[in-house]
Order: C-alpha cells, then structure tokens, then sequence
C-alpha cells in the first residue's frame, strides 16, 4: 500500500490470509466502514473468520468477536462515514468474491452490501463523486464505510490524504436479489456533536420522549453521534426517521 494510504486491516501477512454492519440485512453506520478480503483463497470467507453455510458473500462472518450479517437487499441503503482506499499491496489478489482486486478500476470493499451493488460515492469535503460495484469486503477500521480503489480515490479527490468523509448512496438494484423487510439493529442519527455533554443533552432529550436513545463516538471525526433506537428492521427505522425528520431535518438511518 503507498505511503499516502492509510494501514489497513487485511494488509499481507506472513503466511495469514486478509480478509472484512450488519443483519439479515443487519448489522450499517454506526461508523460505522472483508469477508474472504484481500489475497484470500477462494472460499467465502478468509482464514480465522468463522461463517454460516450460504451462497458466496451472503454469509454471516465473525471478525474481532463481531459478527456482520450480509445485507439481503441493497435497496434505497444510505451511510456516511468515512472511506479510505487500497492499493499495491492488494492489486491482482482475489477480492472476496473471487474476482482480482484492480487498483486502477472503479470497485469497492464494503462490509455489508451485496457483491455486484452500485454505490454513489460522494466526497463530503469537495462535492466530487463517482459510482462503484462491490466485490469486496471492508473496511474494518472504525468510522470507516468504504474502500476505494486508488482511481476511486483520485477521481473524489482523496488520494493524497487517504482518507474522506463520504455519503453513500446505493444505485438500482442487485440482479437476482430481492427486496423485503430487512431485519438487524438500526438506529436513527439525529445529531452530532463536538461537545459531549450537548450530545448527553439531546440523548436525555429523546429518551424523555420514550425513545431510546445512545451516543457513538466517531473518532476520525472527533464527534458524538446521537442515535435513537435501536429498531428491529430496516423499514421501522426509516419510519421513525420520517417522524423525527421535522424536528431533526437531517436525520438518517445507520446500521448497527
């Protein structure tokens, strides 16, 4: 990887397979940011990552003590966090859905959308964007919602600094995927802020309206995230973000 990308978790080892928010559709966006990841052999899923029997990247993996469950539908996703990129260390190894991992081409680690989505990356520093297939999973560094490839990174204007505050946003459907209720623990950002104890404030705000209500720390960012929920699917969550969007215009929903 060069010197101007930031470390990332699935670098080569010697002799350790690299790997990558969320549910059945589960498990986005808190932060957020590779199932079977970078130079993996051609299983699902990379050595020392336990898995559930299923088709190739739908599978459930457990990474850290975390498990990520694969979303089942990559319909009307959002999340903004922050995207990095990979690049010489990993070009012409195998993605995790089997394919050689291209620096030069315009695809994309995530750890939860479906292989084969189209994603809208938009860079939230400059307005640029571009549109990405996943075939990968990652990044598992926290805040972290995507990795680029380095003409990804160039084309949004992120390639010096490594890193970007990022909106994604999913194009269209997935051939031969369908849509339904999309089970997990989802919650709905309200606010975010540099102080803590304003964040404390809108927190004690909500759970006043019988919501719940918890803060996430964005490191990279270096804010409180107020969130309330959590919610039992993806549908729940957006409803509620609909409800709360008059008092909280920018409200949104992440995966947990």
């Amino acid at each position: 990887m060069s010197a101007s990308a930031p470390p990332h978790p699935f670098a080569p080892r010697p002799r350790l397979v690299p790997l990558l928010l969320l549910f059945a559709f589960a498990a986005l966006l808190t932060g957020c940011s590779l199932i079977g990841g970078r130079g993996s052999s051609s299983t699902d899923a990379p050595a020392g990552v336990s898995v559930k029997k299923g088709a190739r990247g739908s599978k459930p993996y457990t990474i850290k003590g975390k498990t990520y469950y694969p979303l089942l539908s990559s319909h009307g996703f959002r999340e903004q966090g922050i995207a990095s990129w990979y690049g010489p260390d990993f070009h012409g190894k195998q993605t995790a859905n089997g394919e050689r991992y291209d620096m030069y081409g315009m695809t994309a680690a995530h750890k939860l959308l479906p292989f084969g989505t189209k994603v809208k990356v938009t860079n939230r520093e400059n307005g640029k964007s571009i549109v990405v297939r996943i075939n990968d999973r990652g990044p598992f560094v926290a805040d972290r919602v995507i990795d680029l490839t380095r003409t990804g990174a160039e084309k949004i204007g992120m390639l010096a600094k490594g890193t970007a505050p990022v909106l994604l946003e999913t194009q269209g459907a997935v051939a031969g995927l369908k849509d339904g209720v999309l089970a997990g623990s989802f919650y709905v950002q309200i606010g975010a802020f540099a102080n803590k104890s304003n964040a404390e404030g809108l927190a004690a705000r909500l759970r006043g309206q019988g919501l719940g209500a918890r803060l996430a720390w964005a490191e990279q960012l270096s804010f409180w995230r107020v969130q309330a929920g959590p919610y039992g699917d993806l549908g729940k969550a957006e409803r509620a973000a609909e409800t709360m969007g008059a008092d909280y215009p920018n409200a949104f929903v992440v995966a947990d």
